[in-house]
């Protein structure tokens, strides 16, 4: 593949799609703190979430251990629809930047719900189905968490309610329009519906709400309503497991081009596009498989901004810092979050 001309886009056959998760604390030499109970102080047992998550879902949050999970077959029946998804190359942007790199980006926007959000929704309806769950309690900032799950809780059959963040809410109406029409139930948060929305309300009847509002107003829906629980499309050890298919993918599709890279670079939100694509990436290095060439080591750096579109930041990272530069680079894109993740093939260590 080296000596000829690398193809605008690569898609992996079916029978090529990864058929497990991957879990990256078990390559860990020195494991992550446990999670504490909040009422007690001690290390929180699995039993101890089962209220608020599935019990499968509940394990996969504690378990430091199963380096592979097999992907159920219900899940990779519906993830077949969708992947594998394309590992392209940017030509057009390797010519605005007019750089000697080469740009590659693992596209994850090419489903219904139009993110890679939908990789972990499948997978936490399905435990939900499996458990004999009838309805699921989330929140949603922008409305993209909250459209992949009402996709995989329509497929599956289960019951939807979504609070969304009450600005949002206000400013994407077609957000909310596509949860409703995948049949769930958005309501604005803070909200009259639960304790914890009434109380920020009588402190705050203008509040415009957040993140935190939504989560507290759907956990206690959750764990006061009958044969309901909450699950979360960010940030938990379960999601990462779920979104690792993304770096596998894109491993297996990189592999097939000769390619590896020297340098990971990820604009970091909470961590779920991220953490997908990094994770086999990061076992090569845990296990010290990612040098390829002797006098080079897999580096990975995450960019985090609070006030700049992610995609401009990390542009301008690429003219700054390799526009002189032999480089190899592979994005991951998710067209809604501008959300990038950045492969750098090094040749000669640049100095920063």
């Amino acid at each position: 593949m080296a000596t000829q001309k690398i193809p605008h886009r690569l898609y992996l056959t079916e029978d090529q799609m990864p058929t497990q998760w991957y879990n990256l604390r078990a390559d860990m030499k020195e494991k992550p703190d446990p999670l504490l109970n909040p009422g007690t102080g001690a290390p929180l047992a699995e039993e101890d979430l089962y209220p608020i998550f599935c019990k499968e879902l509940a394990h996969q949050e504690i378990d430091d251990n199963t380096r592979f999970t097999d992907i159920p077959g219900e899940v990779m029946d519906i993830y077949r629809v969708f992947r594998p998804s394309p590992l392209v190359r940017a030509y057009n942007l390797e010519r605005a930047l007019d750089t000697p790199a080469k740009i590659y980006y693992k596209f994850e926007g090419n489903n219904t719900s139009g993110s890679h959000k939908l990789n972990s929704a499948l997978a936490q309806a399905y435990y939900a189905k499996a458990q004999g769950i009838t309805s699921l309690t989330t929140e949603t900032g922008a409305g993209q968490w909250g459209t992949a799950l009402a996709e995989a809780c329509a497929y599956f059959g289960i019951d939807l309610t979504v609070y969304m963040v009450k600005v949002s809410y206000e400013q994407k109406p077609f957000r909310k329009a596509i949860i409703e029409t995948f049949g769930s139930t958005v309501i604005p948060s803070p909200s009259m519906t639960t304790q914890a929305g009434q109380r920020i309300l009588a402190e705050n009847p203008t509040t415009g709400g957040s993140l935190g509002c939504a989560i507290s107003e759907a956990v206690e829906k959750a764990v006061t309503s009958e044969n309901c629980r909450y699950v979360l499309g960010s940030v938990l050890n379960q999601v990462l497991l779920h979104q690792s298919i993304i770096g596998l993918e894109a491993k297996a599709a990189m592999d097939i081009l000769g390619e590896y890279p020297d340098v990971v670079i990820g604009c970091a939100g909470g961590g779920s596009n991220l953490g997908g694509l990094i994770a086999p990436y990061m076992q090569d290095k845990l296990t010290g498989k990612a040098n390829l060439r002797p006098i080079y080591q897999l580096q990975i750096f995450l960019l985090q901004v609070s006030i700049c579109p992610l995609k401009l930041l990390t542009t301008s990272w690429i003219q700054k810092k390799s526009m002189t530069q032999n480089l190899k680079i592979f994005l991951s894109d998710s067209p809604l979050m501008l959300s990038l993740v950045l492969f750098m093939k090094i040749p000669a260590w640049p100095k920063f």
